[in-house]
């Protein structure tokens, strides 16, 4: 049974995926808050771009490479996005971010996710937000975020995966931030480091 993951919290994949974790799927997914049309008859669908991007930090706390829309694959190959959803429509995911744990570097320290408005919207303008972790051996749901958090913020820090003592762990971050694209958010990202 998937973990409901609160801001702060932290755990261990492996524990949480019962053994041996190889593999994870980052998910995010999100719909857009419908518009009122005039003096509020009907409503209209608007198109919110969100993106998810994974950079990876070493030792140092230094980036030394991302995952996003614009480089859909680590030069490790280590991680790997499944492309850009640029409306939010359709169930499910509408896009993940494919983490070959047994091939990150050593030299890796930290994974940190991040979604951003590329559009421009604000967190008040977005519904059903979440991401989640999947155990890609057998698509189990091991923790789910909740960002439908209503507020002026264009971009969030979601998650960071980190090595500790020999296994990977996940810190649920959820802070708030502003920015359209993962360049904009790197002082976000390191400051969660």
């Amino acid at each position: 049974m998937a973990i409901s993951l609160q801001k702060g919290q932290k755990i261990s994949l492996e524990k949480e995926a019962g053994g041996s974790l190889t593999k994870i799927i980052m998910g995010l997914g999100w719909d857009a808050k419908k518009k009122k049309t005039f003096f509020g008859l009907g409503s209209k669908d608007q198109e919110i771009d969100l993106d998810a991007s994974c950079a990876l930090f070493d030792e140092q706390n230094q980036p030394v490479d991302i995952v996003f829309f614009g480089q859909l694959a680590s030069r490790d190959g280590s991680i790997r996005h499944t492309g850009d959803n640029r409306t939010g429509a359709g169930d499910g995911d509408d896009e993940q971010i494919v983490v070959d744990l047994s091939k990150v570097a050593p030299t890796v320290k930290s994974l940190v996710f991040v979604v951003n408005s590329f559009t421009g919207q604000s967190f008040a303008e977005i519904e059903n937000a979440f991401c989640r972790v999947i155990n890609g051996g057998n698509n189990q749901e091991l923790a789910k975020y909740d960002l439908s958090c209503t507020g002026s913020h264009t971009a969030m820090v979601m998650a960071k995966v980190y090595r500790h003592n020999g296994e990977w762990k996940m810190h649920a971050i959820g802070d708030n931030t502003s920015g359209r694209t993962f360049q904009d958010l790197l002082p976000a990202m390191k400051a969660s480091l």
